[in-house]
């Protein structure tokens, strides 16, 4: 029965098998591929509850999968030589053993993530193209969580297969000079892919955890892989870890969001602590150094701090210099003002913002606002702190935030 299978079964059977097709027969023909193991996962929905779970339902579904694709391809005269090339007859083709084959998948995998993070695919189609391909989503269900309109991902899917399709099949095979230049945009996508779940800037449902643990996946998966162990690959894993042990203390019963002097600590999970901890300790390893280092050095201060009062703020402010120097953004200098608020009070804070032009992304956010708000409160400046709260208040983009942002600065 299908209840015997491990949770997102389908949707990780979905991406290993859609991998492994395109690995065989060339990123060009991505949607028939995606078509026939679309189909491959319909029948067994179908017919596994009626009948005995197959012994190896990965084989079962890749056989379903490929006489599907091999058919398709047939169906078109221009890809009658492809099929007989890549996609035996039926008859032809031996039983495959997947489950021997997981080394496989997993190289699959992160050539499917080396695709998908092309420079030639815009980056919010590189992000809609990993949760279609390399997490097993649907369009309705990317559209959920990215909280866009269908329409909107069939576009930026749209923009990414166009490229795909120019894209030749010997592309797929890098040299590791080639994958070594493109691990930044990979690094990218994953560390979005994470922040989506971690705290969506559309945050009407502020946390999902199950982007997080696609993203720990993947980013583990790469950072164990020779081509993807390095400094800034373990630091960026760590950063994952450390901050998804804090994500069941970050919302009450209600689903609201819980400040961090609120949360309960007890709830931290220790296991993911350990983790993160265990990659820093790697990432330490060596001569380079990346911003994903000074955010996962924070993560830690705040995962370690036995009380908020006893949080290590000069250590978080020193992050954030470094992380200001590594990828200098407003956003790291107004967090680092807010750590130094904590460490020196409200004053040198507000001085630092003081002479901080801000984007105007930034200028116009709940963030920049709501700082404002508590610094000028802390330092009794009354009227100010009242206009700010207001700001922040209106820009807020959630009900959520908005209560937590209301409660904060009462």
């Amino acid at each position: 029965m299908t209840e015997r299978l491990e949770a997102h079964f389908f949707r990780h059977a979905y991406a290993r098998l859609v991998a492994s097709f395109v690995r065989r027969i060339g990123p060009r023909h991505l949607e028939s591929v995606e078509d026939a193991v679309q189909s491959a996962l319909l029948v067994a929905v179908q017919t596994w509850p009626r009948q005995s779970l197959p012994n190896d339902p990965m084989a079962w579904l890749y056989r379903v999968a490929q006489r599907q694709l091999a058919s398709e391809l047939r169906r078109a005269a221009r890809h009658g030589e492809l099929a007989a090339k890549h996609l035996l007859d039926d008859e032809d083709t031996p039983d495959v053993d997947v489950g021997s084959l997981s080394g496989d998948f997993r190289e699959e995998l992160l050539r499917m993530l080396f695709v998908c993070c092309d420079d030639a695919i815009p980056v919010e189609s590189q992000l809609v193209l990993a949760l279609k391909t390399l997490c097993g989503f649907g369009v309705s269900e990317i559209a959920e969580r990215l909280f866009m309109t269908e329409a909107n991902v069939y576009k930026r899917l749209e923009r990414a297969r166009h490229r795909l399709h120019d894209m030749p099949l010997a592309d797929i095979e890098r040299t590791p000079a080639q994958q070594s230049a493109r691990l930044p945009s990979v690094h990218a996508v994953l560390y979005t892919l994470f922040s989506e779940g971690h705290l969506s800037s559309h945050a009407e449902g502020a946390i999902r955890r199950e982007l997080c643990d696609d993203a720990v996946r993947l980013a583990t998966m790469l950072a164990e892989h020779p081509i993807g162990a390095t400094p800034a690959g373990f630091a960026l894993v760590a950063v994952m870890y450390l901050h998804r042990a804090r994500l069941s203390a970050r919302q009450d019963g209600s689903g609201g969001l819980l400040l961090l002097e609120e949360q309960d600590r007890a709830r931290f999970d220790p296991d993911d602590i350990a983790a993160g901890l265990t990659w820093l300790a790697r990432a330490a390893q060596g001569s380079t150094i990346s911003r994903y280092h000074a955010e996962a050095g924070i993560a830690a201060e705040h995962c370690l701090a036995r009380t908020f009062a006893e949080t290590r703020f000069d250590r978080i402010v020193d992050y954030y210099e470094l992380l200001e120097r590594l990828a200098p953004s407003a956003l790291h200098t107004l967090n680092r003002a807010v750590a130094l608020a904590e460490l020196r009070g409200p004053e040198e804070a507000l001085s630092i913002l003081a002479g901080l032009e801000p984007p105007s992304w930034l200028a116009g956010s709940y963030q920049w606002s709501a700082v404002l708000s508590d610094l000028h409160r802390r330092t009794g400046r009354v009227d100010e702190a009242h206009r700010c709260r207001e700001a922040a208040l209106s820009s807020a983009p959630s009900d959520v935030i908005r209560e937590t942002l209301a409660r904060r600065l009462r």
